[in-house]
């Protein structure tokens, strides 16, 4: 089996994925098998790309299953956690805008009380 391509793999439905998945872990067991018996060195040098397209494999399944969560979870009040956005912790706690225009009722008082003065400049 060649090297998989991402590209193709996202046209393939599910079951063709999982399939192929298990089709490459067959492959790889025969590879290591081969490894220990002690096969040629070309075959040998198969091993990492048989990993790799795994990987891929794998890679792909779950961003489909991710983006389909994504889609469910469109517009609701309750997100999962792994499906909202990561930004970093400090954003992630910063307070909101509407928190921060907010003001406390000793403030309020006060500006209404005491208004920004307003002075006309001669020119």
């Amino acid at each position: 089996m060649g090297k998989v391509r991402a590209h193709e793999l996202r046209t393939k439905t599910k079951s063709e994925l999982v399939s192929q998945l298990a089709e490459l872990k067959g492959e790889l067991q025969t590879l290591r098998i081969a490894k220990v018996t002690g096969g040629a060195p070309a075959r040998l040098a198969k091993i990492g790309t048989v990993r790799k397209s795994i990987a891929r494999v794998l890679t792909v399944t779950n961003q489909i299953t991710k983006g389909k969560l994504r889609e469910k979870y469109a517009g609701a009040d309750f997100v999962p956690i792994d499906l909202r956005e990561k930004k970093t912790r400090a954003i992630r706690r910063r307070m909101t805008k509407e928190q921060l225009a907010k003001k406390t009722v000793k403030a309020a008082k006060k500006d209404a009380y005491f208004p920004k003065r307003v002075y006309a400049v001669r020119a």
